[in-house]
């Protein structure tokens, strides 16, 4: 969501003045490019986990002031919603350590971070939405107190001049209207950060773009939303619904959606923040007292603070970041694709497919982004959402293929040979890698596993649906705890 803000009334005043700031932050970034001035010499990966609260029944619990409290750690933070946590695991070398090293050291932050909150009656979970959510439970009261959050939903509204609608037809029909940007709350999502310098920075984001279905597809994980079952990764349509800005009129103008997968392959990482700049129109247009022009002669780093609170405005699906750590700028590119959960063990299994995957189509002679369209790739993210596991998706020399069949036959040797690439040996990869063999193999994954359970519940028990979703969500929590992969779950 970007850094804090104060509660403020934006002037047109203000919004001319940022315009203008972010134009300058944009010359100065472009001149940065120009004079190769980024840290590129140890690439490192990153990651950050957001969490929903429940209470001991499975229910959402608005509690997350309190557990931050309990938790008293600075890499845990607020997101939009109260029943909302994130965690931001520090940034790593790849390789370093090995991948249980990486487990071992999420595992501990979960598990230190549950014990505290169950200490104010509150437990965390891994998923991509609530399954136990209504309506009811993302009204106004449910943003976090950061005031933040209050202005950037104001200034949505703003924009909007309307509620927002949510419309979704999938397994079953949904029809809703919210007057707050709280749904978007319900969408929970793991994000990998990869390091990576200018020069390989468009080759990065369209391999990123390219395969943003197929990671939808193996790892999908929130069939549910207000009760009802719609399709597999509910949080895609779900988070570009909740978050756009434009009325019906603007929509069908043509104008641009702030939840965007983009228009076009890149050959700049310049490009993306250029068109953020050229199309959106600013939310939140705070100004800060640097000139990144005079940082820049004085030979040290801009900040470019304009610039990268914009670009926290406009959801990509793969976004591109400017930062400064330790005095040095660099970029990377956030992978926003993928749900929570279901288990640590999953969501390393996601990681490593997306870091040898993206590693092996960047070194490819002749690369998938000069084979497919631009728009068969955003087709893929969304029937991979509506399908999951069992989507069909285009892929270049095969056509339309089943997801699994596609990573089995010609993803999956890709992934492990770009993790081979990057120095990461057998015995570390095929643990990794074999998770997601296997969803192949069985078919299944978080989203299979929570329809197939409710169905079971809801055949059983003969009672009202939130209680079998209730139960269903009370069984997942004990899975996830257990770190078992999410295709070996049972459903009994």
């Amino acid at each position: 969501m970007g850094r804090d803000v104060p509660a403020l009334v934006f002037t047109r005043e203000d919004r001319r003045r940022y315009r203008d700031k972010t134009q300058s932050c944009l010359d100065a970034f472009a001149r940065m490019l120009r004079e190769s001035r980024f840290e590129a010499d140890r690439p490192q990966v990153g990651l950050e986990i957001e969490l929903n609260l429940v209470d001991d029944s499975g229910l959402p619990a608005h509690r997350n002031t309190d557990v931050l409290a309990a938790i008293a750690d600075p890499a845990w933070a607020t997101e939009l919603g109260r029943f909302n946590l994130e965690i931001n695991i520090p940034p790593r070398g790849l390789t370093s350590g090995g991948p249980d090293a990486w487990e071992k050291e999420i595992r501990d932050a979960l598990n230190h971070a549950e014990a505290r909150a169950n200490e104010v009656g509150a437990h965390l979970i891994m998923i991509g939405i609530l399954p136990t959510l209504r309506l009811s439970d993302v009204g106004e009261h449910a943003l976090s107190e950061n005031p933040r959050y209050h202005l950037l939903n104001e200034q949505v509204f703003a924009a909007r001049g309307e509620d927002l609608r949510i419309a979704l037809d999938g397994v079953e029909r949904l029809r809703a209207y919210a007057d707050t940007i709280t749904p978007e709350a319900a969408c929970t999502s793991t994000q990998f950060h990869l390091q990576v310098s200018p020069e390989d920075f468009p080759h990065y984001w369209n391999a990123a773009q390219a395969i943003a279905g197929v990671q939808v597809a193996l790892a999908a994980n929130a069939p549910f939303l207000f009760g009802k079952e719609l399709w597999r990764e509910t949080r895609i349509p779900l988070f570009e619904q909740a978050t756009d800005t434009r009325p019906e009129e603007f929509k069908v103008q043509g104008v641009r959606p702030r939840v965007w997968f983009g228009e076009r392959w890149i050959t700049s990482v310049f490009d993306l923040f250029e068109e953020n700049q050229r199309y959106f129109p600013a939310l939140l247009p705070l100004c800060e007292d640097e000139d990144p022009h005079e940082t820049l002669e004085a030979g040290d780093i801009p900040e470019l603070a304009e610039l990268t609170l914009h670009n926290g405005t406009i959801y990509r699906w793969n976004r591109p970041v400017y930062a400064v750590a330790h005095g040095k700028p660099h970029l990377r590119v956030e992978n926003r694709v993928l749900p929570a959960g279901p288990t640590v063990a999953d969501i390393l299994a996601n990681g490593a497919f997306y870091y040898g995957l993206t590693r092996a189509l960047v070194d490819e002679e002749r690369p998938v982004w000069s084979r497919m369209s631009f728009a068969a790739a955003e087709e893929n993210l969304h029937t991979a959402a509506r399908h999951g596991i069992d989507a069909s998706l285009y892929w270049p020399g095969m056509g339309e293929v089943p997801a699994a069949e596609l990573v089995l036959r010609r993803l999956l040797p890709l992934a492990h040979k770009g993790l081979e690439a990057v120095g990461m040996d057998a015995a570390w990869r095929e643990p990794l890698l074999g998770v997601v063999e296997h969803r192949c193999v069985t078919g299944r994954n978080g989203a299979t596993w929570q329809s197939e359970m409710f169905h079971h519940l809801d055949d059983t028990l003969h009672s009202h649906r939130h209680e079998s979703l209730r139960r269903m969500t009370r069984q997942y929590m004990d899975y996830m705890h257990m770190n078992a992969p999410a295709h070996t779950w049972p459903v009994d």
